[in-house]
């Protein structure tokens, strides 16, 4: 083999290796350090589709999403939810026209978020595993 061959090789592995890593981005839920309820997925997953209103020690909760179509929202969605990011937007958008409901409010980013959840004991929402800082409490890993 020549060395031009031998370098696209290299190449073509790395950037496989780097788009694999991509895919496997961990997604954290995170409350604010005060919050201590503990929640199993079903109950975060219930809490993200509008059905459950309040934490497991009786306080309100209030979800918040990233931006439609964000890596995270996106692994969020298939991981926790187990549902694509269409058929999410198609649950929402009946539950708004029929009355029944609203999704969480959305932020541009994780900074924004952690920003939210470390000032508010009541929001819980997820963020990259990679953006998580001191001033927030990891809840779950997916």
């Amino acid at each position: 083999m020549n060395i031009k061959k031998v370098n696209r090789m290299l190449v073509a592995v790395l950037l496989t290796s780097l788009a694999s890593m991509t895919a496997y981005a961990e997604v954290v839920i995170i409350v604010n350090p005060s919050n201590t309820a503990t929640l199993s997925d079903k109950d975060i997953s219930r809490i993200f589709l509008g059905k459950l209103k309040s934490f497991s020690n009786g306080d309100k909760v209030v979800a918040v999403n990233l931006k439609f179509g964000s890596e995270t929202r996106n692994e969020f969605e298939k991981k926790v939810l187990h549902k694509s990011s269409s058929q999410i937007k198609a649950y929402w958008s009946k539950l708004v026209f029929s009355g029944k409901g609203k999704p969480p409010p959305e932020m541009v980013s994780d900074k924004d978020v952690i920003s939210l959840v470390a000032s508010d004991s009541n929001v819980i929402a997820y963020v990259d595993s990679a953006s998580v800082d001191d001033t927030v409490k990891i809840l779950k890993t997916f």
